[in-house]
């Protein structure tokens, strides 16, 4: 190959670089992670100019563009973080201040730990005792159906889990290349996980007029139109709903588990909100309770992993990397294997693993720390049902934006008409009509959304996501700044 010749030094020719944009794994560049897309990246600039003193016509960037609490100001547990503490500082356990509960737990972490410190690698597993808290945990949260510490995998977080189970069933050759059958709205970790191992997305369209169901007749649309190009043998269900804030029901998860068993899929249960639950008559059942209730025929066949997380809920715990995942019915050659593609990466981070610890084992009311735990816990899981409330209600009074109920989770996607001249004017530029929203809305109002794209929606319609997570008052400006927003927009190109 032609050398690119530049000067050097004693006339030695210099070639260029050995990794190159074009000589670059091609799969990575068709990823793309709109949660932190380029909307967000001209925020972060933005943050910049206002710190160097450059005049705008707001003081602080609102960003509600990703489901970090800690970020928006919510306040972290006082007895995980205790216990964190102590794990990672073990002299503390000398002090006074911590209550015995909270003692008690540091000290059975550490114990379990190698060399006492969570500075040691634990098992590529997790740590055994905690995958036992989280087995017993499930078998609590889902009526007593019993649940195997050897089934569950800690993990840095669900999405570190999600990918391994990727990896597992990806394969294949042209027409035979997996299909991955992930939902339109979907959150973007799907996208870009099957982008990267080459495998095919399957898109299912949630019933937006119907608050964001899931309709069998649309699995069965798009497996029957995706097995014409691609091997389809995953279903993928996010409950509740990311980006659109639906909490499935019991019926609709049954119809789910009966079709994966007729087409012989496996299924991925994404559940890291179980707790963000905040509509009337909507409750969170675990797709494995349901399996374990429509009896053997389903629950002794169907291939499931269900995962969690620390980074939601009311936790929100993000930075942690705590997480798990539950398999079922996986063969047993097939888990040896998944057993040892987990060792590769050595182990989940073992303060994660403590925090998971905490959440499936938090103060029982007979414990000194229990009325604080509830105090707390409560309240930020009111809080986020009154900002769902708020955010659906606000929204729906803008001509021109309609909101579906934010039953759980902690998004909205609202629908947004764009007038046919900001469609023209955004195309003429090259920009997606609602990315060129989202960029106005920024530069004008300070306020960093997601535009509906990166999630991708049906052809001709549009929208954002929004998180509910900034505290109440700044939510009411920035739904507020919002309103004002979408009626000068739509005046500008009317």
């Amino acid at each position: 190959p032609q050398l690119r010749l530049s000067q050097a030094a004693n006339g030695v020719p210099c070639r260029g670089k050995v990794l190159t944009v074009d000589n670059m794994n091609p799969r990575v560049k068709k990823v793309e992670y709109a949660v932190r897309g380029p909307v967000v990246q001209r925020a972060v600039q933005i943050e910049k100019e206002l710190r160097e003193g450059v005049k705008k016509p707001f003081t602080e960037v609102i960003k509600a563009n990703i489901g970090d609490a800690h970020a928006m100001g919510q306040k972290p547990i006082t007895f995980f973080r205790q216990v964190l503490a102590m794990c990672s500082y073990p002299e503390l356990l000398k002090d006074n201040m911590f209550p015995e509960d909270a003692k008690q737990r540091a000290r059975r972490i550490l114990e379990a730990c190698g060399g006492h410190s969570i500075g040691a690698y634990s098992a590529s597993q997790g740590i055994e005792c905690i995958r036992q808290d989280v087995a017993r945990y499930i078998e609590k949260r889902d009526g007593g159906i019993a649940s195997n510490p050897d089934n569950i995998y800690l993990s840095t977080g669900a999405s570190d889990a999600i990918v391994t189970i990727l990896k597992l069933l990806v394969r294949g050759e042209g027409c035979d290349r997996t299909g991955v059958m992930i939902s339109i709205p979907q959150y973007p970790l799907y996208s870009a996980a099957i982008t990267d191992l080459g495998a095919v997305q399957v898109h299912y369209y949630l019933d937006e007029a119907n608050c964001w169901s899931l309709d069998v007749a649309e699995l069965r649309r798009a497996l029957n139109a995706a097995r014409q190009h691609c091997n389809p043998r995953v279903l993928c269900i996010i409950n509740p709903g990311n980006p659109t804030g639906q909490v499935q029901s019991r019926q609709c998860i049954e119809d789910v588990i009966r079709f994966v068993k007729e087409e012989h899929l496996f299924l991925m249960a994404d559940e890291v909100y179980q707790d963000n639950v905040y509509a009337e008559g909507c409750k969170f059942q675990s797709f494995k309770k349901v399996l374990f209730e429509m009896g053997p025929e389903y629950s002794s066949t169907v291939e499931m992993a269900s995962f969690h997380s620390t980074s939601k809920c009311y936790m929100g715990e993000c930075g942690f990397r705590g997480g798990y995942m539950e398999v079922i019915n996986m063969d047993p050659e097939v888990k040896a294997q998944l057993t040892k593609l987990v060792s590769v990466r050595l182990c989940p981070p073992v303060s994660g693993q403590a925090l998971m610890d905490l959440v499936v084992n938090p103060p029982q009311p007979d414990e000194p720390s229990y009325t604080t735990f509830m105090k707390e816990r409560t309240a930020v899981l009111a809080e986020l049902a009154e900002k769902a409330r708020l955010t659906e209600q606000i929204l729906n009074t803008v001509p021109g934006i309609t909101c579906n109920p934010v039953q759980g989770a902690m998004y909205s996607f609202p629908r947004i008409t764009l007038p046919q001249k900001a469609i023209d004017k955004a195309k003429e530029a090259g920009h997606i009509p609602d990315m060129f929203y989202c960029m106005k809305l920024l530069e004008e109002e300070g306020i960093c959304l997601v535009p509906g794209s990166g999630f991708g929606q049906r052809e001709g319609t549009f929208h954002f996501r929004m998180t509910i997570l900034p505290p109440t008052e700044k939510l009411k400006v920035l739904l507020q700044r919002l309103r004002d927003f979408h009626q000068r927009f739509t005046q500008e190109f009317s």
